[in-house]
């Protein structure tokens, strides 16, 4: 028996609002989380935070459950300058059912691409996921 990797499209209603998210004027760090939809086999939107923190967004993940992760990041340089970089976060932890990782890995890149994200990073254990291991995965984009 052989499968094959399925891709999911992205819901178009979803795409509009990264769109828009990618534009935002506000300052503070803001997520938007997404799933896939096993069944329609459709990345959706599950969530969306104003003035998190990734402390407060690591809570927000599944334990065993693969997540995508957009994070607006408010980044204060060493000169004094703030930018604002825009990253995906593919989360996977160790634990997931392997047909579930698999189509998460497997349509990772059709978002990517569809969103124009840039600053891609993976984590396999969402304790990772702070503020240090985001400026430590930036600071290469230098």
């Amino acid at each position: 028996m052989s499968s094959s990797l399925v891709v999911c499209e992205v819901d178009p209603s979803l795409q509009e609002k990264l769109k828009k998210f990618r534009f935002r004027k506000e300052t503070n760090n803001a997520a938007i989380l997404m799933k896939i939809d096993m069944e329609k086999q459709l990345v959706i939107l599950e969530e969306e935070y104003e003035d998190i923190s990734l402390d407060d967004l690591r809570e927000e993940l599944p334990e065993r459950q693969p997540r995508y992760i957009v994070y607006s990041y408010k980044l204060t340089h060493g000169d004094g300058r703030v930018s604002y970089p825009l990253c995906f976060i593919f989360s996977s932890p160790v634990g997931c059912k392997p047909e579930q990782q698999m189509m998460y890995a497997g349509s990772k890149n059709r978002l990517v691409q569809s969103a124009e994200l840039t600053k891609v990073f993976e984590i396999r254990n969402a304790d990772d996921l702070s503020e240090e291991w985001l400026k430590e995965k930036l600071s290469f984009f230098r």
